[in-house]
């Protein structure tokens, strides 16, 4: 079977079983979906959803970032981790964007990148969640863990990863893979525990294949 024969199988079979495709995050203005992407690393969306929840009735666009005193934002950002160096990317980001942007956010790849705190993941989230503009894939720990497990690629690398996922993943299902990925890898493709009896991929994966046969 090849990749694109193995997507055909997986796709529709994720398609069907989660629906429409949706950022977990909330938010209002696009300045403060970029501030929720970033606060997500390295913590789970349903934190930055309780985090943000206080953090945007006084946070609405990149000025009320520049007039917040740093440490007022670091306490606001605490229990997501990292809250240092998120700060201070949040904060420089908001001045970045009023000196480059006039304090619109940008729509392309290479202008996001110029922004602190946003790497090519963050600008495929921003992109295809804002604007429904596929330029990337986005290749998370889950993306990445379930696309070597179902036998897409043979990679721990992202750039490599998105790279050869582009290859035959249709470029109008870009955004939907990796949110298909990464809903089931939290469901039924958990790390630790894989539940592969009883996934619905089962038969065209090759790790869950492999644990079936034994």
């Amino acid at each position: 079977m090849t990749k694109k024969e193995r997507f055909d199988k997986v796709f529709p079979i994720l398609e069907k079983k989660f629906g429409k495709a949706k950022a977990a995050l909330n938010y209002e203005t696009p300045f403060q979906f970029m501030i929720a992407v970033i606060l997500s690393a390295q913590c789970t969306d349903a934190r930055v959803n309780i985090v943000t929840k206080e953090l945007f009735k006084v946070v609405k666009n990149p000025e009320d970032i520049r007039k917040m005193d740093i440490k007022t934002l670091e306490e606001y950002i605490k229990s997501t981790g990292f809250f240092r160096n998120k700060a201070k990317n949040i904060k420089l980001n908001a001045q970045m964007m009023k000196e480059k942007y006039n304090d619109k956010l940008p729509r392309t790849i290479e202008e996001l990148l110029v922004l602190l705190g946003v790497g090519r993941k963050t600008t495929n989230v921003i992109l295809g969640d804002l604007w429904n503009i596929r330029q990337g894939i986005v290749v998370d720990t889950h993306v990445k863990r379930l696309s070597n497990l179902i036998g897409f690629v043979e990679s721990d690398n992202p750039e490599i990863i998105e790279r050869e996922l582009m290859k035959f993943v249709p470029k109008k299902y870009w955004f939907e893979y990796s949110h298909y990925l990464i809903l089931h890898g939290r469901d039924k493709c958990v790390a630790r525990r894989p539940k592969c009896l009883e996934c619905e991929i089962n038969k065209y994966c090759k790790h869950g294949q492999k644990l079936i046969n034994k």
